[in-house]
């Protein structure tokens, strides 16, 4: 089978480009794929991070994709449309996850549909976090454009149907990433990070966003004994500040230790294995990429009750849920994740969960979709 699949690569970075990758490791093995990604994926007024593209640290995934897309260069949808013509696909697969892709992404998609080309998008969001004027037309542009669909929340399923309510899709578990390396031994990771060996340490990490509650997540902190310290790991989107000042105004200096910048690859594993538990405290969500990377190193997770994180902890018994994004009910999850010492038991689930949220399922349901809709 002959796969176009358009999305972020190399050299781009981040989760999404991470999850491109693995996916299309999996399908190149018993498919004739080609990677087409971006000549410029944002323009920097609409990325505020340090930068796009994989830094010297990042053990990125090298995939050999083609620069063929400029999102704001409209002459570039043609162009790009014709370059993946003439490769002459049975299939094109995209990403998509917020509805700045939606005009370019929705051209290309609609150019091939003319010529008889199946296309699928792997939707990580629908409904933005953070809305804005022309989401919804954007959206329903793009969307209109697919004959199938890969969904893997119940939140994401539930709003692609209130868009298209006889749209085919496949609900999938987002598989684990499985490229950041082994667990280190934790006394030697948190002496690499300067952490006490008697704490209960909780990890925040990724990209530092509103909508991912780290505000109530220092709230509840407050509450909790002086043997507990939040590690807070990840580049902020915007400004830092007003965290800086909750730390200051509760008095959190000993109860945090911040490293506020881009994590690199090779860096991910002493985090994690410094750490007791995972937190997402998030105010609004779909899914979450950053499960997969905890589950990979069998680390459990408090969440809040928001979007598909219930759906991808609850049922696997993978860790706890506070029912609402709110200081009391976070702090009360926390201390009952050490209370009733769980974490053995939690470990154990994640090793099961494992053997069904990976690559080679999805790769396959990719596949039973396409042949479902020829």
């Amino acid at each position: 089978m002959k796969i176009a699949y358009l999305s972020t690569f190399y050299p781009f970075r981040g989760g999404i480009a991470q999850f491109n990758a693995s996916l299309y490791r999996e399908l190149e093995k018993n498919n004739d794929i080609k990677a087409y990604t971006f000549k410029r994926q944002y323009p920097n007024i609409l990325f505020p991070g340090t930068s796009q593209f994989v830094s010297k640290d990042d053990s990125a995934e090298i995939i050999d994709a083609k620069r063929i897309l400029d999102t704001t260069n409209p002459i570039t949808f043609f162009t790009s449309a014709l370059k993946i013509k003439k490769f002459v696909p049975d299939m094109m697969l995209t990403k998509f996850w917020m509805p700045f892709f939606g005009p370019s992404l929705g051209y290309i998609a609609k150019s091939l549909k003319k010529s008889g080309i199946i296309n699928i998008s792997i939707l990580d969001n629908v409904k933005p976090h953070e809305p804005k004027p022309g989401d919804l037309q954007f959206t329903k542009y793009f969307l209109k454009q697919n004959h199938g669909f890969i969904v893997m929340s119940e939140n994401v399923k539930n709003d692609l149907l209130e868009f298209i309510p006889d749209a085919r899709f496949r609900h999938v578990q987002h598989p684990l990433y499985n490229h950041f390396g082994k667990k280190m031994d934790k006394s030697l990771a948190r002496k690499q990070l300067n952490i006490p060996e008697d704490k209960n340490v909780l990890l925040f990490f990724g990209f530092i966003r509103g909508y991912k509650g780290l505000d109530i997540l220092l709230e509840a902190m407050e509450t909790l004994p002086d043997n507990y310290l939040l590690l807070i790991a990840g580049e902020v989107y915007g400004s830092f500040d007003e965290y800086d000042k909750i730390i200051r105004k509760l008095n959190l200096q000993d109860k945090v230790k911040l490293f506020i910048r881009y994590i690199s690859d090779s860096e991910v594993p002493v985090f994690f294995s410094a750490s007791d538990v995972c937190m997402l405290p998030y105010k609004s969500a779909t899914q979450s990429g950053i499960v997969g990377i905890t589950y990979h190193f069998d680390l459990p997770i408090i969440a809040t009750d928001v979007g598909g994180l219930r759906e991808m902890i609850t049922p696997y018994g993978t860790g706890m849920i506070a029912d609402e994004p709110k200081q009391n009910l976070l702090s009360a999850a926390i201390l009952d994740y050490f209370n009733m010492q769980m974490k053995e038991t939690f470990e154990k689930n994640i090793i099961k969960y494992k053997a069904f949220a990976n690559w080679e399922t999805l790769g396959k349901e990719i596949i039973n979709l396409y042949e479902e809709i020829t």
